[in-house]
């Protein structure tokens, strides 16, 4: 079984805060072009996207220059939303995470910087959320430092609760990006 973990993409797209606006619109129209094309414009991390480390470090790899392998594995949701503040060490299992991919369910808390830390230090591949951001500048710099990737604005993560399955969440190849859309889904085993 195949979960979608992404939002739609289009005009009602919410933005992070002072993020340019999604646009689609008509380029041409089948009974006068011969075909059918919109033309897209949206800043690099609207709707469900991933952040590349140059997002939040000088001279850290762009989204082109990121390995593919860092973009799926095996992963595992770990519900922290019900509380209020940034998720706390105390919150979250104290093993599991290396090689693995965490995804947070969050209702728009986000992580403290000694989650990050920990995660890091735990060999965690890459962390997503539910919200909008992972975290802080300094949670995004101690995460995209260690080169591990944060997707953002994940939605039925509730679904895979108690669940492990197989993560895959590919970014366009965009030369010289701070981060793509992607389209994010978990695969479950039957």
């Amino acid at each position: 079984m195949i979960v979608d973990l992404s939002m739609p993409l289009g005009e009602e797209t919410p933005v992070y805060p002072g993020d340019p606006e999604v646009k689609v619109r008509p380029w041409t129209f089948i009974d006068t072009d011969g075909y059918y094309m919109n033309v897209i414009k949206m800043g690099e991390h609207s709707g469900t996207h991933v952040d590349a480390p140059a997002h939040f470090v000088p001279g850290g790899k762009t989204i082109d220059e990121m390995p593919l392998d860092r973009f799926f594995g095996k992963a595992f949701v770990v519900d922290v939303g019900g509380r209020e503040g940034p998720v706390e060490l105390e919150e979250i299992p104290d093993s599991g995470y290396f090689g693995k991919i965490v995804l947070f369910i969050t209702g728009g808390r986000e992580l403290s910087p000694e989650v990050a830390l920990f995660l890091v230090a735990e060999g965690v591949k890459a962390v997503g959320t539910d919200g909008p951001s992972i975290g802080d500048e300094n949670v995004h710099t101690i995460l995209l430092s260690s080169e591990v990737p944060v997707f953002e604005n994940l939605v039925n993560l509730e679904m895979l609760l108690g669940r492990e399955f197989t993560f895959i969440a590919f970014p366009l190849k965009i030369e010289g990006g701070s981060g793509s859309p992607v389209r994010a889904v978990a695969i479950l085993e039957e």
